[in-house]
């Protein structure tokens, strides 16, 4: 959720897998393609843009070298309930982002 992070290309290859895939809180699906090409061009790459707040983050290990992260970020009032899955296949590329899913909290839930 860093700007530097979000706009380093270098930052995006390192942390998400090849096989990345999401499904954002607008409906819209993601390939790690995508992602490397448009997170640099985000309004949330820039260090003065807007920033997406976490709260309530949560893990699980599912298995060996797999966990599942929750938590739920804010922007500008804008609620979303976020899952993420992280894979280490080995020490060499570490943890990965694989697949991640947000969807958007209405204004009514708690």
């Amino acid at each position: 959720m860093d700007p530097a992070v979000r706009a380093s290309r270098s930052e995006a290859v390192r942390l998400l897998d090849p096989e990345y895939v999401e499904i954002g809180a607008s409906g819209r699906h993601y390939t790690y393609e995508h992602m490397l090409a448009w997170l640099p061009e985000h309004a949330g790459s820039a260090a003065d843009g807007p920033r997406q707040v976490p709260s309530g983050i949560t893990g699980i290990v599912l298995a060996p070298g797999l966990v599942q992260l929750r938590y739920e970020t804010d922007s500008a009032g804008r609620r979303v309930s976020r899952t993420s899955l992280w894979r280490k296949r080995d020490e060499e590329t570490g943890w990965r982002m694989f697949h991640h899913q947000g969807t958007v909290v209405p204004p009514d839930v708690e």
